[in-house]
């Protein structure tokens, strides 16, 4: 029987279907060369405007400034998109954006790479990465999950060179949702005061009364992805996911992990054993339930450490965001919770597409992290307190030896 609630819209060419449709799709295009009469919201009129008019519209209507020169920590002067009305369908002019004309610093007609041997890019790759697996073996804190959360509490705690920092991310691709905004469109929306934090990063965005929108959300998860690797205390280790967890005594004390790959295909081959990594505290940042979703804390169910995951509520924007902030903490020794699958342990609403208390929530638990080390932190107050000295422990390149930096 066909379900009477998903009509068959891909195959249904009925002409006034479709002239419906593209009517409603013009009237919402504020460029678009048709009019729209004023006096029937419903009527679009196929007529282009004629050049007495055009001249009218150019001489009545005021030129909208693309950028407004508020003052903000982005620069003093965050970009800000012009609010556009269909009933209002001047465009705003375009930006002047300043670059360098300069030609490249070599001639594309004689150019050519310097020679190396295959077998130096695999010793480079191969010596490199296992460095860093012997280096962070036994870390400071593990975060498993680099969405928008996990990357913010990585970036706040990459503040502190003494702390170092392992991410594990199961896809190759780190950012988790944070590459588009809802339903596969490009904007974020962020509510205030969360925009504070884009200041810092240096996310240009357009300001509205109550929240802020980035015109593509991958700008910030760029941007702080960018920002972030570059700090010496850190190294994501994408494709990699975390199995399991390390317990003892009652103490979450590091995650049990396997190639990505491995992990999806246990029933496939034979045993493939994991790896493991030590740490002193564990941020669970794996988001709300699905095939990787909300592991840790589904994990610490089983075992008993907590009574129940009840699953996150509906959606309630308001409701959920701050309740995301205020339950991010240690939920069990040595663990902590952030991002979504706070949602998940308390039941608390989703919140769809804004990404306010996904910065914020791992902010906070980064600080939460600073506090079980023992480090200055925002939670008591000792933030920016005093100096703390780097501690970094390296692996040695030509011996086994753990050395100290």
């Amino acid at each position: 029987m066909t379900n009477p609630i998903t009509p068959h819209l891909a195959y249904k060419t009925h002409s006034t279907t479709l002239t419906n449709i593209k009517s409603q799709l013009l009237y919402f295009l504020p460029f678009s060369p048709i009019t729209h009469n004023p006096t029937n919201p419903i009527e679009i009129s196929k007529t282009h405007p004629n050049p007495s008019e055009m001249a009218a519209m150019a001489t009545t209507t005021p030129k909208l400034s693309f950028f407004n020169h508020r003052p903000t920590s982005f620069h003093g002067k965050p970009i800000t998109y012009s609010r556009v009305t269909p009933s209002k369908p001047t465009p705003s002019p375009q930006p002047t954006i300043s670059m360098s004309l300069n030609p490249p610093p070599y001639d594309f007609r004689s150019f050519k790479f310097q020679p190396i041997r295959e077998s130096i890019v695999s010793r480079e790759m191969t010596r490199r990465y296992m460095t860093d697996m012997i280096t962070y073996a036994d870390t400071d804190v593990v975060i498993v999950g680099a969405g928008s959360a996990g990357l913010s509490c990585a970036y706040e705690l990459s503040k502190n060179p003494a702390v170092r920092v392992a991410i594990v991310e199961q896809s190759v691709s780190p950012g988790g949702g944070a590459w588009l905004g809802g339903q596969l469109f490009s904007a974020m929306v962020v509510r205030r005061p969360a925009h504070l934090f884009l200041d810092e990063l240096g996310v240009a965005y357009d300001e509205q009364e109550d929240y802020v929108v980035i015109k593509h959300a991958a700008l910030f998860t760029s941007t702080i992805m960018s920002r972030l690797l570059a700090r010496p205390n850190v190294k994501l280790f994408n494709a990699v996911a975390a199995e399991d967890l390390v317990v003892r005594e009652g103490r979450v004390a590091g995650v049990v992990t396997n190639w990505a790959l491995v992990s999806m295909n246990h029933d496939t081959q034979s045993c493939m054993d994991p790896n493991v990594m030590e740490a002193k505290v564990v941020v669970s940042s794996c988001g709300h339930d699905g095939p990787f979703g909300a592991t840790g804390v589904k994990r610490l169910k089983s075992i008993g450490m907590i009574d129940s995951v009840p699953g996150m509520k509906a959606l309630d924007m308001n409701a959920a965001e701050d309740a995301i902030v205020r339950l991010t903490r240690e939920v069990v020794p040595g663990m902590i919770v952030t991002g979504m699958e706070v949602a998940e342990i308390d039941g608390a609403p989703r919140m769809g597409p804004t990404f306010g208390a996904m910065m914020i929530s791992g902010q906070k638990a980064a600080h939460l992290a600073l506090k079980a080390l023992g480090r200055n932190n925002a939670i008591d107050g000792t933030w920016g307190v005093g100096r703390e000295e780097p501690e970094l422990v390296l692996a040695s390149a030509d011996t086994e030896e753990i050395v100290d930096a």
